[in-house]
């Protein structure tokens, strides 16, 4: 309730720039576990390569949620990511990049050719995940959860927008895709959440 009272507060301090937080249920093949899905933690995705992911290996650590795509004029935010990521990784941050191709068709390419692409022009060492849907019909768990079961709920807009998840999974702020990474908001807000043992 204070985390909520919180966020709300400062989405009124902000004029609404912080807004939107989880709603949903679980991974690909977790599609059948949706409606038992209760929290963040119960997902289990699949990373770029494929291989099962569960969520819950994140638990104690403050997360930035963010759907990405490769052909954005958002995408030179992986810049401001990957830098944020390297200057508070070791204090318990991770970044969790999942590509959707939602919006104008900007992530049209394979999985691989998207791990080649973070990797090669941005060199991106945060948790890249296999492509999903973050809106629409076909909208994965994950994003149910994000979108309509948080205490923010709202569809994504598009690209690079980025939901923090504190280190007992809740999810305590939504930031618009137009907010840059390393932007004064979300900076004070992953160092708040870094400084909660």
């Amino acid at each position: 309730m204070q985390t909520l009272i919180r966020a709300t507060f400062l989405m009124t301090l902000m004029g609404g720039m912080i807004v939107g937080i989880p709603a949903g249920q679980t991974s690909q093949e977790g599609l059948l576990m949706a409606a038992n899905t209760t929290g963040f933690y119960d997902f289990t995705m699949d990373d770029i390569d494929g291989k099962p992911v569960q969520l819950k290996q994140y638990k104690g650590k403050a997360l930035l949620v963010v759907n990405t795509a490769s052909l954005c004029g958002n995408t030179p935010q992986y810049t401001d990511l990957e830098s944020l990521y390297e200057q508070y990784r070791e204090k318990g941050f991770e970044i969790l990049a999942f590509p959707a191709n939602n919006f104008g068709q900007q992530e049209p390419g394979t999985n691989a050719e998207i791990k080649g692409f973070c990797l090669t022009k941005y060199s991106v060492s945060f948790p890249l995940f296999s492509k999903i849907s973050v809106k629409g019909s076909d909208k994965h768990p994950l994003y149910q959860y994000l979108t309509e079961k948080s205490p923010f709920p709202g569809e994504v807009e598009w690209n690079f927008q980025k939901y923090l998840v504190d280190r007992n999974g809740t999810v305590v702020a939504r930031f618009p895709h137009r907010m840059k990474p390393a932007s004064p908001e979300i900076v004070k807000e992953v160092e708040r959440v870094l400084a909660r043992k």
